[in-house]
C-alpha cells in the first residue's frame, strides 16, 4: 500500500459495504424508504430518500463517515425497500416504521404518551362533554391536546359551570326521571328530564365550541349582555346564574401559566442537550391559551446535532397525531420544506413550520427552551443521585453490579376478598410507572388471607411468563429498562422469602436474580426493618443510611400501588349492575329494563309476565332474567 492509497476498511465494514452494493444495482432513482437489517433479522435502521439509488450508494463509500454510520454499515446483512410516490410520503412512512420497529440506530421518541383531549360528543341528541384519549373514532368536536389529565379534569369542571353540559353516560341519561345531583349543584342543565329545551341545550353546546375554539370574547360578551338584560328585568336568579358562568370562564382563562396574544393555535418545540442526553420540551397553545407542556427525552446518538434530533423527533411525534396550523421550533431543520409538506399532508390543511426570530413567537420558543434546559438539568442531577443510591443498594445486598432494574412486590386484600398482587419497578431514572403491573389473585383454593399463597401465585405467574417471553438480556427499546430484574424486594420476612424461593427454584430461570425479604421492625417501626437473603443471616441497615430510606420509599410505593388497585377493584365490584351478569342482556335490553322498572332491584322483584311486557324483551329472554334472580325458587 502506498502513501496515497486510502486505509483499508475493517473487515466487518467491508462486508457490510458489499451487502449494500449488491442491492444498489436494482434500485430505482425514485423516492422511498429503506431498512437495514442485521444477521438476526432485526431492523437496525430505517431511512428515507429522495432517490433510493443515490442515497443507498452513499453507504458504499464509508470513508469519513461518523462511527455510528460505520457501525451501522458493519451490522448490515440485508436490506428492504419500499418505493413511494413523493418524498413527503417517504418521510411519513419512515416515521411510522421507526415508531413501530424501534431500530437501534435511529433517533427514538421515548415516553410516547397519549395526550388527553376534551370531546364534545355529537353521537347523541344531547351532546356530552368528556375527557378523551386514543383514536378519534367517536363523532364529535375534539379540543386539545392537554399536557395532563389533571388539566383536562380541571377545565371540564369549569366548563360544566360555564355551559351546563352533561357528562353522564348514555345509559344513565336514558334512565333519568328527575334531575340528578349535577343539576342541583348547577353543573348541568338537565336535558335528560326536559329542564331545558333541545334548542336551548344546542345553544349551550354552540357557546362551548366557540369558547374552546378561541372565540372567548364573543361568548363572554353574549353572556354579559344576557346577564344585564336579566338584571334589568328583575330576573335576579337568572342574572346570578349568568354571573357564575362568566366567573367560570374567567377561571379557565386564568389557569395557563403563559398566554399568547397573537398565537391562537400552535405547538412549540425546543431542544437542549447536555451530558450526552437530549431533552425536547413541547408546549401546546390552543385558543390563545397555554394548555400545558411535556418534556421528552429522545434516545439519540451523541454525534447527532440538535437540529437532526429535533427533525427526527417531530416526524415521529406527529405519527398518529394531528398537527396544528402552526409549529414553532428552536432550530432550523435541514429539510424544512419537506417536513412542512408532510405535516400538511397529515393534517389535511396547510401547516406552517417556523423558527421565529422576533416578537411573541420568539418569546414562546425561548420560554420552551429555558424549560428544556431546566428539565434536563434536573434529570441529570437526579440521575447522579439515583446512581449513587443504586451503587449503595449493590453494596448493601452484595450484588456484583449496580442494579438496572429493581422490582418490589406487595399484596392487598380485606379478609381475602378482592385480593390483588402489585409489582412496582425502579431503575436508573427512578420509578418506572410504565412497567408497573397488577395481578388479580385467581386461585380459588387459597385460604382467605393466605399472604404466602398469594405471593407464590404472583411470582409464579410473573417469572414463568418472563422466562417464556424474554431473553436474559432483553430490554425495552423505548426506555432502555431491562426485562429481567437484578433485585427483587418482597414485603415480608423469612416466611415470604422462602415461599418465593420455592417458586423460583421450580422455574429454572435462565439468569440469576437476587431476592430479598423486608420485615417491618418491632411495632412496625420504620427504620428497624430486617432484611433476609438466602444463605445469609438476617441483618439491618444503619438507621440514617440513605439506602435504607430508598428501600423504604420503594416498599411504601409498592404498598400504595397495591392498596390503590385493591380499592379500585372493590369499588368496581360494589358498583357492578346485577344485570351485567345475565348472558344475553346487552346495553339495549339493559336500558329497556331499567327504563321500565327504574332500578336493577325492581327488575329482580318483577314477575315473569311483567318482564315479558317490556318492549324489546322476548318471552324467552324474560324467562332467562327471571330464572337468574329466582334460582332458589
Amino acid at each position: 500500500m502506498t502513501d496515497t492509497d486510502p486505509p483499508a476498511l475493517p473487515a466487518s465494514v467491508a462486508t457490510g459495504v458489499e451487502v449494500i452494493r449488491s442491492f444498489v444495482r436494482t434500485l430505482p432513482a425514485s423516492p422511498g424508504v429503506y431498512r437495514m437489517i442485521d444477521a438476526e433479522g432485526e431492523v437496525i435502521y430505517v431511512g428515507k430518500a429522495r432517490s433510493l439509488k443515490a442515497r443507498v450508494t452513499n453507504y458504499t463509500r464509508p470513508e469519513g463517515n461518523p462511527i455510528r454510520i460505520a457501525r451501522m454499515i458493519a451490522a448490515t446483512a440485508s436490506m428492504e425497500f419500499v418505493r413511494t410516490e413523493t418524498e413527503s410520503e417517504a418521510l411519513l412512512l419512515e416515521a411510522n416504521l421507526i415508531k413501530r420497529l424501534r431500530p437501534r440506530f435511529n433517533v427514538l421518541l421515548r415516553d410516547d404518551k397519549s395526550f388527553p383531549y376534551i370531546l364534545i360528543a355529537t353521537d347523541h341528541d344531547a351532546p356530552e362533554l368528556v375527557k378523551h384519549r386514543g383514536s378519534r373514532r367517536r363523532p364529535g368536536h375534539y379540543f386539545g391536546p392537554f399536557a395532563s389529565a389533571t388539566a383536562v379534569g380541571r377545565t371540564i369542571a369549569a366548563l360544566q359551570k360555564a355551559f351546563l353540559l352533561r357528562n353522564c353516560t348514555a345509559s344513565f341519561y336514558a334512565t333519568r326521571t328527575r334531575p340528578c345531583l349535577q343539576h342541583q349543584i348547577k353543573r348541568c342543565s338537565a336535558p335528560c328530564t326536559g329542564e331545558i329545551s333541545k334548542e336551548g341545550y344546542a345553544q349551550l353546546v354552540s357557546d362551548a365550541r366557540e369558547f374552546l375554539s378561541g372565540r372567548s370574547k364573543v361568548v363572554q360578551d353574549h353572556l354579559a349582555t344576557d346577564m344585564n338584560a336579566a338584571a334589568e328585568a328583575l330576573d335576579f336568579e337568572r342574572a346570578a346564574l349568568l354571573r357564575d358562568r362568566l366567573s367560570a370562564l374567567a377561571l379557565i382563562q386564568s389557569q395557563g401559566d403563559a398566554t399568547a396574544r397573537t398565537v391562537e393555535e400552535a405547538d412549540v418545540f425546543a431542544i437542549h442537550h447536555e451530558g450526552g442526553q437530549f431533552c425536547v420540551q413541547v408546549f401546546f397553545f390552543r385558543a390563545f391559551q397555554n394548555w400545558g407542556n411535556h418534556a421528552f427525552r429522545p434516545r439519540a446518538d451523541q454525534s447527532l446535532d440538535d437540529a437532526e434530533v429535533l427533525e427526527a423527533f417531530i416526524t415521529q411525534f406527529y405519527e398518529g397525531r394531528t398537527p396544528p396550523r402552526l409549529v414553532l421550533l428552536s432550530h432550523e431543520l435541514s429539510e424544512h420544506g419537506l417536513v412542512e409538506e408532510a405535516l400538511s399532508s397529515r393534517a389535511g390543511h396547510k401547516v406552517y413550520v417556523e423558527v421565529p426570530r422576533r416578537g411573541e413567537k420568539r418569546d414562546l420558543v425561548k420560554h420552551a427552551l429555558d424549560n428544556a434546559r431546566e428539565a434536563l438539568g434536573r434529570q441529570l442531577a437526579e440521575g447522579q443521585s439515583q446512581r449513587a443510591l443504586l451503587e449503595g443498594v449493590a453494596e448493601a445486598f452484595g450484588l456484583d453490579d449496580t442494579p438496572r432494574r429493581i422490582e418490589v412486590y406487595d399484596n392487598s386484600h380485606i379478609s381475602g376478598t378482592n385480593a390483588v398482587g402489585a409489582m412496582i419497578v425502579a431503575g436508573a431514572e427512578g420509578l418506572s410507572k410504565k412497567h408497573y403491573r397488577t395481578f388479580n389473585i385467581k386461585n380459588t383454593e387459597l385460604t382467605p388471607g393466605d399472604d404466602f399463597g398469594m405471593m407464590r401465585e404472583v411470582l409464579t405467574r410473573r417469572f414463568s411468563r418472563l422466562a417464556a417471553e424474554s431473553a436474559a438480556d432483553a430490554e425495552d427499546d423505548a426506555t432502555g429498562m431491562p426485562d429481567w430484574p437484578d433485585l427483587v424486594l418482597i414485603d415480608g420476612g423469612a416466611g415470604q422469602l422462602n415461599a418465593v424461593l420455592e417458586v423460583v427454584r421450580g422455574l429454572d430461570l435462565p439468569r440469576e436474580v437476587m431476592f430479598v425479604g423486608i420485615a417491618k421492625g418491632e411495632e412496625r417501626d420504620a427504620g428497624r426493618e430486617k432484611f433476609f437473603i438466602d444463605g445469609r443471616d438476617a441483618f439491618m441497615l444503619p438507621h440514617r443510611d440513605p439506602v435504607l430510606y430508598y428501600v423504604q420509599r420503594l416498599r411504601d410505593e409498592a404498598h400504595r400501588f397495591a392498596i390503590g388497585t385493591h380499592r379500585a377493584r372493590r369499588k368496581k365490584d360494589i358498583t357492578k349492575n346485577p344485570l351485567d351478569e345475565i348472558e344475553g342482556i346487552g346495553p339495549a335490553r339493559k336500558r329497556a329494563l331499567l327504563h321500565h322498572f327504574g332500578s336493577a332491584k325492581a327488575v329482580s322483584r318483577a314477575s315473569l309476565s311483567d318482564l315479558a311486557g317490556v318492549p324489546g324483551v322476548s318471552r324467552q329472554m324474560a324467562q332467562i332474567v327471571y330464572d337468574h334472580f329466582n334460582k332458589g325458587g
